[in-house]
């Protein structure tokens, strides 16, 4: 009945599985020179692919809700304590009413993200992962045993305000509107301090989740707020941007004025894997093909996506996500679009491979830089 988008990832005959060959193989320069010819990824094709039908599924299926499978129901507990909303029916996670869109979004996305995660080479399991692999990932998850459910962090995409909300939950602070500097540490628990068959249980019957953002906007989000605000980033990163790409630099440039296409070049001569985690690929970070994730909730529906989590969970209905301060000013489409227009095309054609899997497991389009397009 659905199209079949993903028939570009299998491998060749005689190729290598593509999640093998990204795992292994480094993700650097595909060439000499910032002005060669353009680079064709067969993982291009695929996330051209992978969104043409999303897109076309995103239509089918608004016709054909009545045929969805429901969400998994949340593990049952919290007995007696007063819920937020109606309790989960049984048999799936209730939807809020006149909220068809999500579910259809969410099932879109479930649906690309098991097509890419049933090819070749792709892991199933966290202990299918390489040790460092599994390291990054069990540090990144955190844990509410109360309300049973697990999130996986990922810098720039408000995990500040969910690590807030999970002290909340926990009575570490009264209120999430508390003005307090985050510690991102203490109070929470992770993944990574449990013991293995602990980890075991809570993958196995928590509910988990995470949230993504625009990959290229996430980068500029981290750019901006890194490199033109903290200054442990500019001594410890910019400093070594500028050396290693600005002709005269000097020894010791102060790295508060690293441009965007210095932090671009600078990706790509980085290995993913070992990314600092605020420009870590989300696929690094959280692992989705590994970890079977209930809910893939965006930057781009925030508050709604985080308070329907906050529903599914049962949080108490004083807990809210906190809302966005009046001072605070993400990065823009129309700020994007006028920094990867000042930015080498050639340069933005190394970088995309580095986060050509978040584009395509969580469907975001790749950025359109033509002549036409930036002169607009």
């Amino acid at each position: 009945m659905f199209p079949r988008p993903l028939t570009p990832l299998a491998a060749p005959n005689g190729a290598e599985p593509l999640g093998r060959a990204l795992r292994r193989a480094p993700l650097g320069r595909a060439r000499a020179g910032l002005g060669g010819p353009p680079l064709l990824l067969p993982s291009m094709l695929m996330f051209a692919v992978i969104v043409a039908s999303s897109g076309l599924l995103f239509v089918i299926e608004r016709g054909i809700l009545a045929e969805m499978k429901p969400l998994p129901l949340h593990p049952p507990g919290h007995e007696g304590a007063a819920w937020r909303g109606t309790a989960p029916k049984p048999g799936g996670l209730s939807l809020s009413a006149g909220d068809s869109d999500l579910q259809v979004r969410q099932d879109v996305r479930n649906r690309t993200l098991r097509a890419v995660c049933r090819q070749p080479g792709m892991p199933r399991d966290p202990w299918d992962l390489p040790v460092g692999q599994r390291r990054t990932l069990l540090r990144h998850i955190l844990v509410s045993d109360r309300y049973r459910f697990l999130y996986c962090y990922v810098p720039k995409v408000a995990c500040s305000n969910w690590k807030r909300v999970l002290k909340v939950l926990a009575g570490v602070l009264d209120s999430v509107d508390v003005r307090l500097k985050m510690d991102h540490r203490s109070d929470l628990v992770f993944l990574a301090d449990l013991r293995p068959e602990e980890i075991r249980y809570r993958l196995q019957h928590y509910f988990k989740f995470l949230f993504v953002r625009d990959p290229l906007e996430r980068l500029l989000s981290a750019y901006r707020n890194k490199f033109g605000e903290i200054r442990e980033y500019q001594q410890r990163y910019g400093a070594e941007i500028v050396r290693r790409y600005r002709a005269g630099a000097g020894p010791s440039p102060s790295g508060d004025d690293v441009t965007f296409p210095e932090f671009l070049r600078y990706l790509v001569d980085e290995d993913p894997e070992r990314m600092n985690e605020h420009w870590m690929p989300v696929y690094h970070l959280c692992q989705p093909c590994a970890v079977h994730y209930d809910f893939v909730g965006s930057y781009e529906r925030l508050e709604a996506d985080a308070n329907q989590v906050l529903e599914w969970v049962r949080a108490p209905p004083h807990v809210r996500f906190p809302a966005r301060q009046a001072w605070y000013r993400p990065a823009s489409p129309e700020s994007l679009h006028y920094h990867l227009c000042s930015a080498p095309r050639a340069l933005l054609q190394d970088v995309l491979p580095k986060y050509i899997l978040d584009f395509s497991l969580f469907a975001y389009p790749l950025p359109n830089v033509t002549k036409e397009a930036c002169q607009q």
